[in-house]
Protein backbone atom coordinates (compact mmCIF):
# COMPACT_ATOMS: atom_id res chain seq x y z
CA UNK A 1 0.00 0.00 0.00
CA UNK A 2 1.44 3.33 -1.39
CA UNK A 3 1.75 6.80 0.99
CA UNK A 4 -1.31 7.65 -0.62
CA UNK A 5 -3.57 5.04 0.99
CA UNK A 6 -1.78 5.14 3.79
CA UNK A 7 -2.92 9.29 4.51
CA UNK A 8 -6.68 8.45 3.35
CA UNK A 9 -6.56 6.06 6.25
CA UNK A 10 -5.22 8.79 8.71
CA UNK A 11 -7.73 10.85 7.66
CA UNK A 12 -10.50 8.60 8.13
CA UNK A 13 -9.36 8.46 11.79
CA UNK A 14 -9.32 12.24 11.92
CA UNK A 15 -12.29 12.82 10.74
CA UNK A 16 -11.55 14.70 7.37
CA UNK A 17 -13.11 12.36 5.10
CA UNK A 18 -16.51 11.57 3.80
CA UNK A 19 -17.13 8.59 1.62
CA UNK A 20 -20.25 7.33 -0.84
CA UNK A 21 -22.18 9.46 -2.62
CA UNK A 22 -24.59 11.15 -0.46
CA UNK A 23 -21.82 11.92 2.15
CA UNK A 24 -19.70 13.99 -0.95
CA UNK A 25 -22.38 15.36 -2.49
CA UNK A 26 -23.83 16.80 0.94
CA UNK A 27 -20.16 17.79 1.48
CA UNK A 28 -19.73 19.81 -1.91
CA UNK A 29 -23.31 21.61 -1.58
CA UNK A 30 -22.59 22.36 1.41
CA UNK A 31 -18.97 23.73 0.44
CA UNK A 32 -17.22 21.77 3.13
CA UNK A 33 -15.20 19.70 0.65
CA UNK A 34 -11.92 20.62 -0.88
CA UNK A 35 -11.09 18.05 -2.66
CA UNK A 36 -12.95 15.11 -4.44
CA UNK A 37 -11.31 11.26 -4.97
CA UNK A 38 -13.24 9.97 -8.17
CA UNK A 39 -12.51 5.93 -8.40
CA UNK A 40 -11.64 5.50 -12.17
CA UNK A 41 -13.44 2.39 -12.23
CA UNK A 42 -16.62 4.08 -10.96
CA UNK A 43 -19.85 4.34 -12.91
CA UNK A 44 -19.56 7.19 -15.65
CA UNK A 45 -23.25 8.03 -14.12
CA UNK A 46 -21.35 9.16 -11.20
CA UNK A 47 -18.21 10.24 -12.67
CA UNK A 48 -20.17 13.12 -14.93
CA UNK A 49 -22.43 13.79 -12.47
CA UNK A 50 -19.52 14.50 -9.56
CA UNK A 51 -17.62 16.05 -12.26
CA UNK A 52 -20.61 18.44 -13.06
CA UNK A 53 -21.43 18.95 -9.56
CA UNK A 54 -17.16 19.91 -8.41
CA UNK A 55 -17.42 22.67 -11.69
CA UNK A 56 -20.25 23.70 -10.07
CA UNK A 57 -19.56 24.36 -6.88
CA UNK A 58 -16.17 25.19 -7.50
CA UNK A 59 -14.15 22.18 -6.08
CA UNK A 60 -11.32 20.26 -7.20
CA UNK A 61 -11.32 16.50 -8.10
CA UNK A 62 -9.33 14.26 -9.04
CA UNK A 63 -9.58 10.89 -10.60
CA UNK A 64 -7.51 8.24 -8.84
CA UNK A 65 -7.19 3.99 -7.50
CA UNK A 66 -10.19 1.68 -7.47
CA UNK A 67 -13.45 1.09 -5.60
CA UNK A 68 -11.97 -1.73 -3.46
CA UNK A 69 -8.29 -0.39 -3.19
CA UNK A 70 -9.87 3.20 -1.88
CA UNK A 71 -12.84 1.00 0.02
CA UNK A 72 -10.49 -0.74 1.89
CA UNK A 73 -7.96 2.12 2.60
CA UNK A 74 -10.57 3.84 4.88
CA UNK A 75 -11.54 0.66 5.92
CA UNK A 76 -15.09 0.31 4.34
CA UNK A 77 -15.47 -1.93 1.28
CA UNK A 78 -16.35 -0.31 -2.13
CA UNK A 79 -15.87 3.49 -2.17
CA UNK A 80 -16.14 5.35 -5.30
CA UNK A 81 -16.02 8.82 -3.96
CA UNK A 82 -14.43 10.29 -0.83
CA UNK A 83 -14.28 14.17 -0.26
CA UNK A 84 -11.24 15.72 1.45
CA UNK A 85 -12.87 18.04 3.84
CA UNK A 86 -9.52 19.82 5.32
CA UNK A 87 -7.79 22.39 3.21
CA UNK A 88 -4.09 21.22 4.70
CA UNK A 89 -5.21 17.69 4.60
CA UNK A 90 -6.55 17.98 0.75
CA UNK A 91 -3.29 19.77 -0.11
CA UNK A 92 -1.09 16.55 1.39
CA UNK A 93 -2.77 14.20 -0.50
CA UNK A 94 -2.24 16.38 -3.98
CA UNK A 95 1.40 16.33 -3.08
CA UNK A 96 1.63 12.80 -3.08
CA UNK A 97 0.13 12.26 -6.48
Amino acid sequence: MNKFYSLLGLGMKAGYLKSGEMGCEIAIKKRKCRLLIIASDASENTKSKFIKLTRRYGTKYIIYGDKTTLGSSIGKTLISTIAVCDENFSKAIVKLL
